[in-house]
């Protein structure tokens, strides 16, 4: 999958929308590589998001939250889903 993957670097950008997603305590500071992920491929300009960490990220209550925060500082929303949402079924196509 290297030859498919993105490199992102953690730069000043990514940083300081993760510090936003921490002070609007989306995720708990122990959990704050999660917001980092969302940070990373939201100033990358990820169209989506695809994980099984429901927990933190696809979460029906925090997916808003991390949208406004983007939203308020300029960046695209960006759509969270589990790879089971975005699987495509060869029956149903």
């Amino acid at each position: 999958m290297i030859d498919y993957a993105e490199f992102i670097h953690a730069g000043e950008e990514a940083i300081a929308l993760h510090q936003a997603y921490l002070r609007a305590n989306i995720v708990a500071q122990m959990c704050e590589l999660d917001a980092l992920y969302v940070a990373l491929a939201s100033v990358a300009d990820c169209a989506i998001i695809v994980s099984w960490n429901f927990k933190h990220i696809v979460n029906c209550r925090k997916i808003p939250m991390y949208n406004a925060i983007n939203m308020s500082l300029g960046y695209k929303t960006i759509a969270i889903h589990s790879p089971m949402e975005v699987l495509v079924n060869e029956e149903d196509s």
